[in-house]
């Protein structure tokens, strides 16, 4: 049996923690600044933690991490 890939697409976007967990760069925060206001500008700064309903999911994606 083969050994199962890591997904190198996922492996750039997030990083595991050393609890198990998965973190990950805030969405939409690319361009169109704009339309957000300054309270949504501030709290997309930084990182965020992946659901935890996901991390199952995404340990096999990224099981060579």
């Amino acid at each position: 049996m083969p050994k199962m890939k890591t997904s190198r697409a996922s492996a750039k976007r997030f990083k595991k923690t050393a609890s198990g967990g998965f973190k990950s760069g805030q969405a939409f925060t690319s361009h169109r600044f704009h339309g957000k206001t300054k309270k949504q500008r501030r709290q997309l700064r930084g990182t965020a933690m992946m659901n935890r309903i996901n991390v199952k999911r995404y340990a096999k994606v990224l099981s060579n991490l």
